[in-house]
């Protein structure tokens, strides 16, 4: 249904600004990429819950699919350990580019494989027209730092940054279809909040970066997180993977609108291209959801 691609977009949109905002904590705080990775659970762990909490959908509520709960758990933190590693080998372009665009790829797949999911030709064109143009809109050329071994390793990492958020999207549309998703959600980033705690091994001083940045680790935390993820869990209810898969490319797509409006970046023709692009795949996926509901489930 048309709700839960709404849904979808909008996390997706509210994920696209956690690259502005990261720029911004590195360059006036000095905050650490895992320090940020690690802030950022312990946040939206902390909003989920209280949300939870309050409208009665407590962790009780997920006791049908804890295991589920668990194992998306372990792949958050595994995200932003494998991303944020990723960055310090290979770069932030080429990071992004390749775990952005290899998920709904991996998503896609293992939709099939093991929720039975059919990826339509429709679908296929989609996912086609959003890797290319994601690849067009963030691909920088690129000047490979230190040994050929790191490089190497730091591709590994990015791709297994997507494979974990690709896992993740498969894990919690099967848990969603059984349990309150908000619940799911809550404890699901406690779980992650939790395997975090490792991160602050590697920091220098965790607590003075954090005081320094925290008004920006807050809006990580409780907006681009708590609340985006809140919203994608909810939108993943009325909406296949696969194509939950290609609406989450509007991240990209925000990221580097708010890099020209923001930092005066610029675009250029290629990412023109790639703009227009994943928009072109956006509204591919538009009639089969509106169509024919598929996914659709009551709230």
């Amino acid at each position: 249904m048309l709700r839960g691609l709404v849904l979808i977009g909008l996390a997706a949109v509210s994920w696209g600004t956690t690259g502005s905002v990261t720029t911004i904590l590195i360059a006036r705080s000095d905050a650490e990429p895992l320090l940020i990775g690690a802030a950022r659970m312990w946040v939206a762990a902390l909003v989920l819950v209280a949300g939870a909490t309050a409208v009665g959908a407590g962790p009780t509520r997920t006791a049908r699919v804890l295991p589920h709960c668990l194992a998306m758990g372990a792949c958050m933190a595994l995200y932003q350990a494998a991303y944020f590693s990723a960055v310090a080998m290979t770069g932030i372009a080429v990071t992004a580019l390749i775990a952005i665009c290899s998920a709904p790829l991996m998503i896609a797949t293992l939709a099939a494989a093991l929720l039975g999911e059919r990826l339509t030709r429709r679908t296929g064109a989609a996912l086609a027209l959003g890797v290319i143009g994601t690849a067009l809109l963030i691909a920088t050329p690129s000047t490979m730092t230190g040994s050929a071994s790191r490089f190497l390793i730091g591709i590994a990492l990015a791709l297994a940054a997507g494979l974990s958020y690709a896992v993740y999207v498969v894990i919690a549309k099967a848990a969603v279809a059984r349990a309150d998703s908000l619940a799911v959600t809550a404890v699901t980033f406690s779980v992650a909040a939790v395997l975090t705690l490792p991160f602050l091994v590697w920091t220098h001083a965790p607590l003075a970066q954090a005081a320094r940045s925290w008004p920006w680790l807050l809006y990580l935390g409780a907006i681009a997180t708590a609340g985006a993820y809140a919203l994608y869990t909810l939108g993943l209810r009325h909406v296949p993977a696969s194509v939950a898969g290609v609406v989450t490319l509007l991240e990209p797509l925000t990221a580097t609108l708010l890099g020209v409006w923001v930092f005066s970046e610029r675009l250029g023709a290629a990412g023109l291209v790639g703009a227009l692009l994943l928009f072109a795949a956006i509204w591919l996926t538009l009639p089969r959801v509106a169509a024919r509901g598929v996914g659709a489930a009551p709230i």
